[in-house]
């Protein structure tokens, strides 16, 4: 959980959780005329929404249309123009005038970045945005709004910062030979500095700034342009996207149709309520889960319009399976597995499910450039990781406090999987246990460990972690001291172990 309808994730082999649509900010302060706002006000009222979220709820859904319409316009300047000037538009619909001067800081700071000292831009560019980011999530401290039920452009910051960090490392990696650079380098590095109109429309372009998901320069330049697997001689027809833009559609509906059902019945209020403290030890932690998977409900809603948006600007499309007949894949613009969610056999494999395209940005951007030459990453690698996701987020201690222990329950859940996978398989049964337990540790940890992210205060917090005697913490824990007592030998090296 989290904010705006909010954001956030990681990534299969590092790992890193982020639990957000991204946060808040500037509140919304807008001149709208009376004779707009109230029927807004009545429109919000009868849906039980304040109308600032009401606002960018409809500007949100808005994107679809839009995005539909980006499709009909001429490959190049005027596919730029569009979603630069759509993106500008719905922002200062939904945020105010505001919200798009906040936009520029991080946009020209990183442009300048690329134009001015090319050999360190992309390291001038994380600290440029990364720093601006957390000014404004020190000045605005936008979490207390969204309890309240309020809005406004953090989250659409949060994503803006990212892609402009990447343009500036994938530009910076266009001066380095290939050799010895990782695929994702070679298929995302950028030898020419896009122009001021590219760089604008990528940042903002309709349907992907309010919520991401996050996608690359390179991306976005080949669809803008008709390249790639967009081009006239690419393979395979061109894809239709409109039944996968249905299925997003309809999931939409039903993520929205379960959250509404069941978050009057599990407030986190309940966090700080008295009866809930009196409550027994698996009462309380039937109650963390029901919280959890509640929360996650909206996440789930603001991802499946995302993805209805992408989808159906073409933008979404990833190339085609290897079945007969080929059906077209559109995975760029998948943010979220809801089934994979729920039911993780893994805690490792969480960062591949949930909030898919951030989880692969802190890979490539940040886990993955940690990691010294000869060498393998380790638990430094992982929990710099979740610390860069835990400030991209906010700094409210419940998101600190969050993303060092989804390292920790990363960390567990490999111990264990390592243990499963030296069991031998005429052991079958012993190894179904193991499975079994990763997928109950899971289950806990994972929900104990998310109360953070959505309380977000220090007391709430660890009145909450105390109230079930710290067992997400301590169980992490026990698992890795475990792991360095019980150290199973070396299996055969199959698909599910390099995944992990």
């Amino acid at each position: 959980m989290n904010r705006n309808i909010h954001h956030a994730a990681k990534y299969e082999d590092t790992c890193s959780l982020t639990f957000h649509l991204p946060p808040s900010i500037f509140h919304s302060n807008h001149s709208h005329s009376l004779a707009m706002d109230l029927p807004m006000d009545s429109m919000a009222a009868s849906i039980g929404v304040s109308v600032p979220v009401l606002r960018f709820l409809l500007c949100f859904a808005a994107t679809i249309p839009f995005s539909f319409l980006s499709r009909l316009l001429p490959h190049g300047l005027p596919k730029h123009l569009y979603s630069a000037s759509v993106g500008v538009t719905l922002s200062y619909l939904s945020f105010g005038f505001s919200s798009n001067l906040h936009y520029l800081v991080p946009m020209l700071l990183g442009y300048a970045s690329m134009l001015l000292y090319r050999p360190r831009c992309g390291l001038l560019a994380f600290f440029f945005g990364f720093g601006y980011l957390i000014g404004c999530h020190v000045f605005y401290m936008s979490g207390d709004a969204w309890k309240e039920g309020g809005i406004d452009a953090t989250g659409a910051l949060m994503v803006l910062t990212l892609k402009v960090i990447s343009s500036a490392v994938n530009y910076n990696d266009g001066l380095l030979k290939e050799e010895g650079l990782r695929d994702a380098q070679k298929n995302y590095r950028l030898i020419k500095l896009p122009s001021l109109i590219e760089y604008v429309g990528y940042c903002l372009c309709c349907g992907t700034h309010f919520a991401g998901p996050v996608y690359e320069m390179k991306e976005y330049l080949d669809w803008a342009e008709g390249k790639g697997i967009w081009s006239s001689e690419a393979k395979g027809p061109s894809p239709s996207p409109y039944g996968a833009t249905i299925r997003a559609l309809l999931q939409t509906g039903f993520c929205m149709a379960m959250y509404l059902k069941l978050v009057p019945h599990f407030p986190l209020s309940k966090f700080t309520d008295p009866t809930y403290h009196e409550w027994g030890f698996w009462r309380k932690l039937g109650y963390q889960y029901m919280a959890g998977f509640t929360a996650r409900w909206k996440y789930y809603f603001i991802w499946s319009i995302s993805e209805a948006s992408m989808i159906i600007s073409g933008l979404g499309f990833s190339g085609w399976t290897g079945s007969s007949p080929p059906k077209p894949r559109w995975d760029r613009a998948k943010n979220v597995d809801i089934l994979g969610v729920e039911f993780a056999k893994s805690a490792v494999v969480i960062p591949a499910v949930w909030n898919i395209q951030v989880s692969t940005w802190l890979r490539h951007y940040v886990y993955e450039r940690l990691i010294q030459n000869g060498k393998k990453p380790g638990f430094f690698q992982l929990l710099a990781t979740q610390t860069v996701s835990a400030v991209w987020h906010g700094l409210y201690p419940g998101y600190i406090i969050f993303f060092v222990q989804s390292a920790l329950m990363i960390a567990g859940s490999r111990v264990i999987y390592r243990w499963q996978q030296a069991i031998p398989p005429t052991m079958a049964l012993f190894k179904n246990v193991l499975v079994f337990m990763n997928f109950a540790y899971t289950l806990l940890v994972l929900n104990y460990s998310c109360v953070g992210f959505m309380v977000l205060s220090l007391h709430e917090t660890i009145a909450s972690y105390g109230s079930v005697y710290y067992v997400g913490t301590v169980l992490p824990i026990v698992m890795i001291l475990l792991g360095k007592v019980i150290k199973p030998g070396k299996p055969a090296r199959s698909k599910a172990r390099k995944e992990q």
